[in-house]
């Protein structure tokens, strides 16, 4: 064993010697003062507000879509709408992994762009052409459902929508990230000022897509409604393409899928062998790791120390000095680094499902309840129940802006983070204020039903009930504060923590929570449906939706508490940066907890 040691040491120094040039290289290419920067905001940004537009804008509205278009029964309905919510969070998993591994950020966006747009010609048709959906019906009587054509047409074009959406997501945050990054590590990235504002727009996209288009959709005609998403997703691809020659794109550095893969082929291979004494040992090759290292190598962690026999140098290895290594049997240090901070997120991204659970029920049941409420709000305007979300995302909007301008600046004085807060902190605020919002729920939907009750109106679900719709504005108003929290401290969680070659895979984590969060609801719903009197299809006011409401309340708050024993022993990822204050570049100091940013 001693014999492998002094090998891996005598490697380790040889592999480290000359390779800054290399380094420095690669952090040429990585930064060039021409491109990047907020001049290539619009141009990226306009295609993240176009796939909201088209996304939001009608899932908002789908359980009304669905219900009263294709008269599909509520609970079906309400699945319907959380299976293609969670299916086109899902798919950015395929994006993220087409994007790091071959394509690009770019064309991964630019292609997903097109995808996304032929699936909402599709459904614009369908919406606009009678024989592709059911025939009207009024008053009491019996509804046709959708056929299987009809049913067909329409999964094809939510199918692809999610597809496109699965290539845009992951990649819009991370590739408008990448425009601040910053040569010298000793000026942070701020990337939670981008992250900030990133939000903001969206918020601001998903106002306009709740009330403009949803008025649309109600007063105007879907087609019209489905139709304006569609013409601003065909402009901004032309837009976005038009800003290629700002943007500073990185080279794809290969399938970091393969990568995890060979740490733990390699760590299982070499299971058998004793582990070495001390971590300096351990196999590092900065010229190996050069592309994907470019804001530096990571420090090696004491935590799942089983993966480490992966970077163990064995006589069989016969590795150069000067030679790549077979990685699947010997890995370096960084890239079993890689997998650890993967691992170490993990715990902290299915916290964040139930809070995606909890927030699906904005766009079915709390849409249904404000359906049968008065939404007059003139004598000759009425609020459309799918408008109700505007609330949500004023107070996320106000939320950001007192937390860019206010909150960050008071909080740094004491706890001297640039951030004010770090991510994890912001998360656990942004749990706590979702139970409020669901407790919350739960009091109101009482409250409507014996408004209806009071006026005989319980056997009357298609009756409008004498209460005002604006009693759901403290719900709507508290899980738009929620997301402002958690939501984006979510992501910058994801972004910062994540190795710089899976940032694209990091944010497809991200979505892929809100994904099983609304599977978990569709489950929820579905298990609840099947046993209890709580959610029926027919008449939400002989239902017990405030018991639904309670139930999630529950498991939020055994949710928080799970999240703040993860986030007590959570371990920031620690970075090793290519050069030290000195501008030396001297492997193994100037360590650096990316957390501190």
């Amino acid at each position: 064993m001693e014999k492998h040691s002094n090998l891996s040491g005598t490697m380790e120094k040889k592999d480290s010697f000359g390779s800054s040039e290399n380094a420095a290289e690669q952090s040429n290419r990585l930064v060039d003062e021409k491109k990047g920067g907020i001049k290539t905001m619009p141009f990226i940004l306009v295609n993240e507000i176009c796939e909201k537009l088209a996304m939001v804008g009608f899932s908002k509205n789908m359980v009304n879509y669905l219900t009263d278009q294709l008269h599909m029964p509520l609970t079906k309905a309400a699945n319907t709408v959380t299976n293609f919510s969670g299916t086109s969070s899902l798919t950015p998993l395929l994006g993220a992994f087409i994007a790091d591994s071959y394509a690009g950020k770019f064309w991964t966006i630019t292609f997903a762009t097109a995808i996304y747009l032929l699936g909402m010609i599709i459904l614009t048709l369908s919406a606009a052409l009678p024989q592709l959906r059911p025939p009207p019906c009024e008053g009491n009587q019996v509804c046709q459902e959708a056929n299987g054509n009809q049913l067909a047409v329409l999964y094809l074009s939510l199918l692809l929508a999610a597809l496109g959406s699965g290539g845009i997501r992951p990649c819009v945050a991370a590739f408008g990230a990448e425009q601040f990054v910053e040569e010298d590590p000793k000026h942070p990235k701020k990337t939670w000022v981008y992250f900030n504002w990133y939000f903001f727009v969206l918020g601001a996209s998903i106002l306009l897509a709740s009330t403009v288009l949803v008025y649309i959709q109600d007063n105007v005609g879907w087609s019209w409604g489905l139709g304006v998403p569609t013409i601003a997703m065909a402009l901004s691809i032309i837009v976005f393409l038009i800003g290629y020659p700002l943007y500073r794109n990185l080279v794809p550095a290969g399938s970091p899928y393969t990568r995890v893969l060979q740490v733990f082929v390699a760590a299982f291979g070499k299971r058998k062998i004793p582990m070495v004494s001390d971590p300096k040992f351990l196999y590092v090759n900065e010229e190996l790791d050069a592309s994907i290292s470019t804001d530096g190598l990571l420090h090696h962690t004491r935590q799942l120390k089983f993966l480490d026999k992966a970077a163990i140098v064995t006589e069989e290895d016969a590795v150069k000095s000067s030679g790549k290594p077979n990685l699947w049997r010997l890995n370096t240090v960084h890239r079993v680094e890689e997998l650890k901070s993967i691992i170490r997120m993990l715990p902290i991204w299915a916290a964040g499902i139930l809070f995606a659970t909890s927030s699906a029920q904005q766009n079915t049941f709390s849409l249904q309840q404000a359906k049968t409420m008065d939404r007059q709000l003139t004598k000759s305007f009425e609020i459309p129940s799918a408008s109700m979300s505007v609330f949500a995302m004023s107070s996320m909007l106000i939320t950001i802006v007192l937390y860019d301008r206010l909150l960050v600046r008071v909080a740094r004085k004491f706890t001297g983070l640039d951030r004010g807060i770090n991510f994890l902190h912001r998360m656990a605020i942004g749990f706590f204020i979702s139970i409020l919002a669901t407790l919350v729920a739960g009091f109101i939907e009482e409250k409507r039903k014996h408004a209806a009750l009071a006026n005989g109106l319980i056997d009357s679900p298609k009756s409008t009930i004498p209460i005002s719709v604006f009693w759901l504005v403290p719900q709507h108003t508290l899980h738009g504060i929620a997301e402002a929290f958690m939501v984006i401290g979510h992501l910058e969680f994801f972004y910062d923590q994540a190795p710089e070659s899976m940032r694209s895979t990091a944010t497809a984590l991200f979505w892929t929570s809100i994904s099983a969060g609304d599977y978990t609801s569709t489950l929820l719903v579905t298990l609840v449906h099947k046993f209890t009197n709580w959610l029926p299809n027919k008449n939400l006011n002989k239902g017990k939706l405030e018991c639904f409401y309670w139930l999630l309340t529950i498991l939020q708050v055994l949710n928080f508490v799970y999240y703040l024993i993860c986030a007590k022993f959570y371990t920031f990822k620690p970075l090793q940066s290519q050069r030290t204050e000195h501008g030396g570049d001297q492997c193994g100091e100037g360590v650096e907890l990316a957390s501190q940013v």
